[in-house]
């Protein structure tokens, strides 16, 4: 591989190690479609090379995380015990199945959250609030993050959410996680927030938790398939690192809503792309 190509890979994986880290998804949903779209990768080994780019973003914002004390460490565990038998099932799935159709599936997933998630945070959905903003009642980013904490420790106390649904949430998102190469934190995210009421900032930092545990489930499987090209991973991998450290102190910055309208606009960017290949 040249110098430029490693160049290239390096700046895709600050980008992705950046924004993934923020939103809580892995990174794995920016790296893979530029592999698809850039390289023309085979979609196999570029999901391959993709979920181990996840598990070293997620390691990497793991950290970071857990010294902010942002991760709800319970909901994690329940998630990723379901999500590791679902990540197995990915990975077979890919070995047997993997077309054009991946595009398109990816892609009208893709595209269908991120509408979703731009018409719940967008400002227009915020109107009524233009009262309380006015009268300083909404408080500032600051606050956030201190009603955030008050909330963790609120849910940390109480009931934990329902296995019940975790579970089943979890193995779904192992299965999207390896057959896709991205992590399901795309999803897991917007589900944990508007499905269980959890706090943007704990959500995302819960997800990358999650990720990390699963990943490396799926990580392990591509490695036994040998789906994985080493020398994109090396690269790539060094990008997320730092990307994903700037993504840490960046997240501790941004109000919830900026977190989700990020998330949403970049999935309908990276959708039609997909859709346009």
């Amino acid at each position: 591989m040249d110098i430029i190509t490693g160049l290239i890979l390096i700046i895709i994986g600050i980008i992705a190690g950046g924004y993934g880290t923020i939103v809580g998804s892995g990174g794995g949903f920016i790296f893979v479609p530029a592999l698809l779209l850039v390289f023309q990768m085979d979609p196999a080994l570029a999901a391959g090379s993709g979920i181990v780019i996840v598990l070293i973003n997620s390691l990497s914002g793991v950290v970071g995380y857990a010294k902010q004390k942002r991760i709800h460490y319970h909901t994690g565990l329940k998630l990723a015990t379901g999500a590791i038998p679902g990540s197995i099932l990915g990975v077979w799935l890919l070995q047997i199945y993997s077309s054009s159709y991946f595009y398109i599936i990816f892609a009208t997933i893709l595209v269908a959250l991120g509408i979703f998630l731009f018409a719940k945070n967008s400002p227009f959905a915020n109107l009524r609030k233009k009262k309380a903003r006015q009268l300083g009642q909404e408080g500032t980013v600051k606050d956030e993050i201190a009603a955030t904490r008050e909330e963790y420790a609120v849910l940390e106390n109480a009931a934990h959410l329902p296995i019940a649904y975790i579970l089943p949430i979890g193995f779904m998102m192992g299965v999207l996680s390896s057959y896709l190469g991205i992590g399901g934190g795309w999803l897991l995210v917007p589900i944990l927030i508007y499905g269980f009421k959890v706090p943007t900032h704990i959500a995302t930092a819960t997800s990358i938790f999650s990720l990390t545990i699963y990943s490396s489930v799926g990580a392990i499987s591509q490695i036994f398939y040998s789906s994985i090209d080493w020398q994109i991973v090396l690269w790539g991998g060094f990008g997320v690192l730092i990307g994903s450290q700037v993504g840490v102190l960046l997240s501790k910055k941004l109000p919830g809503k900026v977190i989700l309208q990020m998330l949403s606009v970049l999935l309908i960017i990276i959708g039609f792309r997909l859709y346009l290949s």
